[in-house]
């Protein structure tokens, strides 16, 4: 940008806008519902992102690259399994807090949100839950320091939303199980150290395991392409007669309670996340509409406009009501798997409506990397159909209040 306020030859709309001028996002007080420690997350996170994450996101989203160096600032910051006990690498803190970690780092990025989700929530909560004692000490430290970086292997590319379909496959073979399939669309299997891995065992059982980078025959490529998700990487996890010692089979876990009560856990905090990314395109739009002049007055002045600030905040106050409720049954232990993929679905839905009606806001100016709303649109459109599509967990929902599945 230019002094005079140009790039590539557009005229933005950038005037110094104070931030009193406007309410911000707590339009419901909620704050007052959150405990010291939830606030204390929320600052440090985000202050590591507007630091560490939105200096960087935009040339990272461009090249399609991954920022492999704040693996290590995410550990730091206690991204990385907020909820799970300290003694196993992870933060201590509540659900909320957890959530709230989440939100904060999706305002930045969700890419960024889901390189943590994937470690905490994916990753070491299946360990923390499901592995033995050694399992449990070997990996865990590592995984929350940020020395190991983690993956899990779930969606296979012909089994997403019927994930009990799976093809992937162990065989007993004396002191190990022999292991072969591929598994697609996992974040981070590129650079990560281990993978748990989802399998059918020869009774046709699904059994988690973590497999180790390194093992021979199995090897992560990344895919290349994305429009969205730019700034995470992606890849697919290929195995072929992988040797994997029987110590790292999970030891009781059998069938798909396994894997779902890992995606429950991550769809709580893409609940929360996309608040995050609603969150940073509302303020731009705000800021924006209070900058740009057309008729000799701000946007922001137009009913039209007023209209679409009007309703973005208000989804946003719902979602975060939806959010915090949410998070003090899952404190209690009572938030159920239905109700998680009710808030993960509204929530996220909301955010793309929310980052559509900001980037009509911004007009041309919405389309280019001068601001962040369609980078978070783009990554949006992933989130909406990650950890479980947009209609699937409408019809959780249906069979959860009908009792009659829908699936089959």
């Amino acid at each position: 940008m230019n002094e005079n306020g140009k790039a590539n030859g557009v005229t933005t709309a950038k005037k110094s806008v104070k931030t009193d001028q406007f309410k911000g996002h707590d339009y419901y007080n909620i704050d007052d519902l959150l405990s010291d420690e939830n606030k204390m997350a929320r600052g440090a996170v985000r202050e590591w992102v507007k630091q560490e994450v939105s200096p960087i996101i935009e040339d990272y989203s461009n090249r399609a690259e991954c920022p492999h160096h704040l693996f290590k600032g995410l550990a730091e910051i206690g991204a990385f399994g907020p909820s799970l006990p300290v003694e196993y690498g992870g933060g201590g803190m509540d659900e909320i807090a957890y959530g709230i970690i989440m939100q904060e780092l999706e305002r930045g990025d969700s890419g960024i949100r889901s390189m943590a989700s994937v470690q905490g929530s994916l990753v070491m909560y299946p360990i923390y839950r499901f592995a033995s004692e050694a399992q449990k000490r070997k990996y865990l430290p590592k995984l929350g320091s940020g020395e190991f970086i983690g993956c899990f292997g779930l969606t296979e590319p012909d089994h997403g939303s019927n994930p009990s379909g799976m093809i992937t496959n162990i065989k007993d073979d004396g002191d190990c199980y022999i292991l072969n399939g591929a598994k697609m669309w996992i974040t981070n299997s590129p650079v990560a150290d281990i993978a748990v891995v989802w399998a059918k065992d020869e009774e046709g059982k699904i059994r988690g395991m973590v497999v180790e980078k390194g093992m021979k025959g199995f090897s992560a490529p990344e895919i290349h392409g994305k429009w969205s998700l730019r700034a995470s990487i992606t890849g697919e996890l290929v195995f072929e007669d992988v040797r994997v010692p029987k110590e790292n089979v999970f030891p009781e876990v059998r069938g798909l309670k396994g894997p779902l009560s890992c995606l429950s856990k991550a769809r709580y905090g893409i609940a929360w996340g996309a608040i995050g990314a609603a969150m940073d395109c509302y303020d731009s739009a705000l800021r924006y509409s209070l900058e740009r002049e057309q008729f000799g007055r701000p946007i922001g002045g137009f009913q039209l406009t007023q209209k679409k600030l009007a309703e973005m905040i208000t989804e946003i106050t719902k979602a975060q009501l939806l959010a915090w409720r949410l998070g003090t049954l899952a404190n209690e232990g009572k938030a159920s798997p239905a109700q998680i993929s009710m808030a993960k679905r509204n929530n996220v839905h909301m955010a793309l409506e929310i980052a559509r009606e900001a980037r009509q806001i911004h007009g041309g100016m919405g389309i280019t990397n001068e601001y962040p709303v369609m980078r978070h649109m783009m990554n949006l459109e992933t989130v909406l159909t990650y950890e479980g599509t947009h209609d699937i967990h409408l019809l959780i929902t249906g069979m959860d209040v009908t009792g009659l599945n829908a699936f089959k």
